[in-house]
């Protein structure tokens, strides 16, 4: 049990799923520049947090497939107990985040780590990233390719799903 007053740091790893394709390929492609193809993720109490088309997974961080993330943002400390986060995530990820409710543009890896950053810490991720979608739709080229884009589920590979302590398997 964690002692009264007890804060745990939160941080936000940010990967480059292009893998600086994006920043090379985009003022072609889209007629702007795009640093990234952004996946995020967050990492408190010794695990990494991220939503994909599986659901809500975990991690030892950087223990998915994309490895170490390209940069880590400290977004602050929270007294929120691993318990208490944990009956959120179960949570969430019967409701609002369950793997059938991934939208590559609307309801992603970074909706989530931006619902729970604000949950942990009461800080947002950077808007570079949360804005990233109606940069690309803004574009005629990203209106072609959403019929496309849209079916994509990203699960990096690595993690364990998220699930209620009530339906385990």
């Amino acid at each position: 049990m964690e002692e009264l007053g007890s804060t745990f740091a939160v941080q936000l790893f940010i990967y480059d799923l292009s893998r600086g394709m994006a920043r090379q390929l985009s003022p072609i492609m889209l007629g702007k520049q795009l640093d990234g193809i952004w996946h995020t993720s967050v990492v408190v109490y010794g695990d990494e947090f991220f939503y994909g088309g599986a659901g809500i997974s975990s991690c030892p961080p950087g223990g998915t497939m994309l490895g170490p993330p390209d940069t880590v943002v400290e977004l602050g400390n929270t007294e929120v107990t691993e318990e208490i986060f944990m009956d959120y995530l179960s949570s969430l990820g019967e409701t609002t985040y369950s793997g059938d409710k991934y939208r590559l543009f609307e309801h992603n890896c970074n909706t989530f780590t931006n619902e729970v950053a604000q949950f942990l810490t009461g800080n947002k991720i950077p808007s570079y990233i949360t804005d990233l979608p109606s940069e690309v739709l803004s574009t005629p080229f990203g209106q072609v390719l959403r019929p496309i884009l849209d079916s994509i589920h990203i699960a990096p590979p690595g993690g364990n799903v998220i699930r209620s302590q009530n339906h385990q398997s």
